[in-house]
This record gives structure tokens, sequence and C-alpha cells, in this order.
């Protein structure tokens, strides 16, 4: 019998299961995206900040399929893909939660995680299967719902951002992608949110998380990619640097906030009188 080698996964290996390069992207004669690099890797939190316009929401489409890039390589799990479809970037294994939730107010928490996607027996919807799967699965999450069958209407922002992400989570998708998961949520609420995210990156998979809330980008990402006018402003690890560093970026206060810094360490470790002319 010969042996089958198994190859290391992305995990393993520290390979970025979802990669970007020089991504553009035209609007007719308005470029969103010039030359864009970006990268995620399981088990990873990765924030896309910058201000508006800066083409994060443009970036995200061009993942979930919505808005093909121009040009440019994708990559997932190490080979290169093209994503036209919303339907194909599911088929990889990407999960889209945009701002909007797109949940129907009228139908309860299973109806909404199962829309579509219905448990069939005996060609008749399996209503007590897909409730037994929704309170596996939302207990997995840890998640706050008073109860399956309460209807989308009465849940509080935060509650409906859970049922959005968990039925991101049915596909069993390895990249999920977060737009704006807490813009408008309380404290408490946005708290929920955040720890929702924290245990998705504890199942191993890879998080993108937009937002323009700092204080929720520092609490639970491990890096920053910054957009500016459609291009790389900086890229950052958090616990490396402060949010004046990622404000900077951001605005643009400085032109490259990455090679400044970067210069500012080789001056540092520069041995003395070395660069010097006498």
């Amino acid at each position: 019998m010969t042996a089958t080698v198994q190859e290391p996964s992305p995990a393993a290996t520290g390979t970025p299961v979802l990669s970007l390069s020089g991504i553009n992207k035209r609007f007719g004669a308005v470029r969103a995206l010039s030359d864009v690099q970006f990268e995620v890797r399981l088990g990873e939190v990765v924030a896309l900040v910058g201000d508006n316009g800066a083409g994060k929401s443009t970036l995200v489409k061009v993942i979930a399929g919505v808005a093909p890039a121009d040009d440019g390589e994708i990559r997932f799990e190490g080979h290169a893909v093209t994503i036209p479809t919303p339907h194909a970037a599911q088929d990889l294994g990407i999960a889209t939660v945009f701002q909007d939730l797109a949940l129907c107010d009228n139908l309860d928490v299973v109806a909404n995680l199962y829309l579509g996607r219905e448990v069939l027996r005996g060609g008749l919807m399996n209503e007590v299967e897909m409730e037994r799967r929704s309170l596996d699965l939302l207990r997995q999450l840890a998640a706050k719902i008073p109860s399956v069958r309460t209807r989308v209407a009465s849940l509080s922002g935060g509650q409906r951002q859970v049922v959005a992400i968990s039925r991101s989570l049915l596909g069993e998708p390895k990249v999920v992608i977060l737009d704006e998961p807490t813009a408008a949520l309380g404290v408490a609420q946005t708290a929920e949110v955040l720890n929702l995210v924290e245990r998705l990156r504890e199942r191993g998979l890879g998080i993108v998380l937009i937002s323009h809330n700092l204080a929720d980008v520092f609490a639970v990402a491990d890096r920053i990619v910054v957009l500016r006018l459609g291009r790389n402003g900086g890229e950052f690890t958090v616990g490396e640097v402060d949010q004046e560093d990622v404000v900077a970026a951001i605005t643009g206060a400085t032109d490259n906030v990455v090679a400044e810094r970067a210069a500012r360490r080789a001056h540092v470790a520069r041995p003395a009188g070395e660069g010097t002319e006498s």
C-alpha cells in the first residue's frame, strides 16, 4: 500500500489563506483601486480601515465577487482563482456579512439562518432538525439570543449581527468578511459582537474586519491594513503601533508612514558617525 503524504495546511505553514496582489478596479473614469495588496491567514483578524472613499467597500466587493477586479491576482489556499460572482466566492469558502445584514424581520432566527438552504425531509422542511442545528451553532458561539423562534424584528442590533454572522458560518467558510459590524451599536452590543469575532478566530477562520472605530480595531485585530485613495496606505501589527500612527496613515498626515517608521528604526540602529561626511 502506498502511503499518502498530506500537504500542510495554510494554517500550519503560515501561508495566507487569501491573498490579493496588483488589484485594480475602475468604474468608468474613476479608478477605485490601484495596485492594492492584501492578505489574511487562518486564525487571524485583519482590520481594513480608511476614510470614506478609500476603497474599502470596493475591495470587499472584489473579494465577495460582487464587483470582480479588472486585473490583478487572487490566490486562495495557494491557488490562483477568479471570483466572478458571489456564488463563486461562497463555493471557495468566503462568506461576507454586509452592513445591511440582509435579514428578514418577519421571520424567526431559524428561518433566517436557513433561508435558501432549508433542510428537507420527504420533500418538506425539517423544522425540528433546523432548530436543533441552530441551537447547536449559537451555543458553540456563546450567542445571547432569547429564543431561536424569536422574530428578528424584536432582536437588538447586536443580536441581529450575531444572527447574520452565524448564518454565514453554515457554509463552513474559511474566510469571513465583516463590514462595519459594530456601526450604530451600543457599548454592550459592541462588546457582544467583538466577543463573537474572537470566537471566530478561535475556530481557525480568517477574519477581515472593516471598521471606522479604531478602538474596536485595536481590541480584536492582529494586523491593520490602511487604504487611502484606493491605494495601500500602510500596514501595521497591533501591539507595535498606537492609534496616532494609524490615523496618520488614514489621513495622509505622512507621505508614507511605513517608510518613515522604517527610516527612523534604521537611523536608531546606525552606529554613531556612520554615513556622515568628514
